[in-house]
């Protein structure tokens, strides 16, 4: 096994090492044009997609290791399924369930970017602690804990719009303009941490698809790609794969049916210049971005 770097797990005065920080900067940029991919690692019992969860640590690091081998550039490491009427779970239990996966595919891969999928400061804390790089906060930075953590560590951090809670956050939400109610939010909450000193470059947003937004939300969203951020260079990531509204689109029941679809968004990703794609299917995204590549 090769040996882990110290810089990975090195944090100085300020922040993580430079190579380290650009590794993180490049991971949230569009790659030749097209989406960034972040493999989808859920080590729960519950998540929405039967075919995502990892029932044991082993089985977990074996799946991200996977997906980096087939060309993701992230791995997503989340111990709290968020899907609509989902229980909590309790932060230990999170911290136990995602900190021996990071830890393991930390060491395995020096290099390979991992970002901690959690609402909860602690665990992400402790996930960076691990060696993460990034944290992606489904709650969307509500906690001033979390933006504690994320300026403390100078991490990377994908900021969510979620209207709401997991448990309630999909009956009957309202907005009067979706669009600009999310852009306005996410705006807000980017621009708290870059004047607390936090480098712009180390965030993305994410609309928050299917989270607390009916499909005429979601395709608004969708449809407005690029301009949720206030200007051109805002790093975006979309959470589209297997969701409810490939369902709503294509009239498939079953997240095991939604592939197809799910591809059809992810082309849609590029149209829209979006730059991370956050998904559960590594390969079959790698193939097609392969294939339109030729006809970019």
């Amino acid at each position: 096994m090769k040996p882990v770097a110290l810089e990975v797990f090195m944090v100085t005065d300020s922040g993580v090492s430079q190579s380290r920080r650009k590794r993180i900067v490049d991971g949230l940029n569009q790659n030749d044009g097209f989406p960034q991919i972040m493999g989808i690692i859920n080590v729960t019992s519950d998540s929405f997609f039967e075919g995502s969860r990892s029932l044991s640590s082993e089985d977990a690091i074996e799946r991200a290791l996977a997906m980096w081998d087939s060309g993701a550039t992230w791995v997503d490491i989340g111990g709290e399924s968020t899907r609509p009427g989902a229980a909590p779970v309790d932060e230990e239990s999170e911290i136990q369930r995602v900190v021996p996966v990071i830890k393991a595919l930390r060491k395995a891969n020096p290099d390979g970017l991992i970002s901690i999928d959690t609402r909860h400061a602690s665990v992400a804390h402790e996930g960076l602690k691990a060696g993460a790089d990034m944290v992606n906060d489904v709650s969307g930075l509500r906690d001033k804990a979390m933006i504690d953590t994320v300026l403390e560590w100078e991490a990377g951090i994908c900021i969510m719009h979620m209207q709401g809670e997991p448990g309630t956050m999909q009956s009957k939400p309202h907005y009067v303009n979706c669009v600009e109610e999310v852009s306005a939010y996410l705006a807000d909450q980017r621009n708290r941490l870059i004047e607390q000193g936090h480098p712009k470059e180390l965030i993305c947003i994410d609309p928050g698809i299917g989270f607390g937004k009916d499909h005429a939300h979601n395709l608004a969203l969708l449809r407005a790609g690029k301009r949720i951020g206030e200007d051109a260079s805002v790093s975006i990531l979309w959470g589209v794969s297997r969701k409810r509204i490939v369902g709503h689109l294509t009239g498939h029941e079953h997240a095991d049916d939604r592939l197809a679809g799910t591809l059809g968004l992810a082309a849609v990703a590029v149209a829209r210049g979006i730059n991370l794609l956050r998904v559960h299917d590594v390969q079959e995204h790698v193939d097609l971005f392969l294939a339109m590549k030729p006809f970019d």
